[in-house]
């Protein structure tokens, strides 16, 4: 935390967000009509990566009721418990999915996955060790760097809300795909992240929705 009270990953997103839409107009014209957004988080560790593999293509309030009726069987989400569950079908979990939580509570259980180790590693590294496990792929390994270890540059390409929300803030006849969505983040680097922030204020925003909000 700073002398303020403010962490250092919010002082660096302020930082970022003024530059950002000091350098783009673009950007500063979502600010101008949805306001600036929040500095969210999530904490790190395995409830986290839990809750983005229930994220994974489908709606955010969808992932978040299908994770608190999880929890609420379980008591607590802890690989432990995980394990221990005998169907996570009957809680709302799909097949697959469910295969992923046991194969990511197995690997955090027995060491094979260090979730505290990742803090100190860099970003290639940190997605080389989440995506080795099944059902972890590009874009669970970075929304985990950039909500969960607030590293500064992540540009989730595969994100289709980020790909929406790029078309609707430059003007675009269609979302951009991952390759042409690179090349759109390429003008804010290395503050992508916080680009990535805006323009999913702007989206939800324009939708009469907000970041849903989930213990864990």
């Amino acid at each position: 935390m700073t002398s303020s009270g403010t962490s250092t990953a919010e002082r660096e997103f302020l930082e970022a967000l003024a530059w950002l839409t000091e350098t783009d107009e673009a950007l500063a014209a979502v600010v101008a009509e949805h306001g600036p957004p929040l500095f969210w988080s999530r904490p790190a560790g395995f409830p986290s990566l839990v809750l983005f593999v229930l994220e994974q293509q489908v709606s955010l309030a969808s992932a978040a009721a299908t994770y608190r009726t999880l929890l609420a069987r379980l008591g607590t989400m802890s690989p432990t418990a995980v394990l221990a569950h005998p169907d996570m079908r009957a809680d709302g979990v799909s097949r697959q999915k469910e295969r992923y939580l046991r194969a990511l509570a197995a690997a955090v259980d027995d060491g094979t996955l260090d979730l505290a180790e990742l803090a100190d590693l860099d970003d290639d590294e940190v997605r080389a060790r989440l995506t080795a496990l099944p059902g972890i792929g590009r874009w669970t390994a970075d929304v985990y760097l950039l909500a969960c270890l607030s590293r500064p540059d992540l540009w989730p390409v595969g994100d289709r809300a980020l790909q929406v929300a790029a078309a609707e803030t430059l003007g675009l006849a269609q979302a951009p795909d991952q390759a042409e969505l690179t090349e759109i983040g390429d003008r804010w680097r290395p503050h992508r992240s916080t680009a990535a922030r805006l323009l999913w204020h702007g989206y939800l925003r324009r939708r009469g929705r907000q970041e849903t909000s989930v213990p864990v």
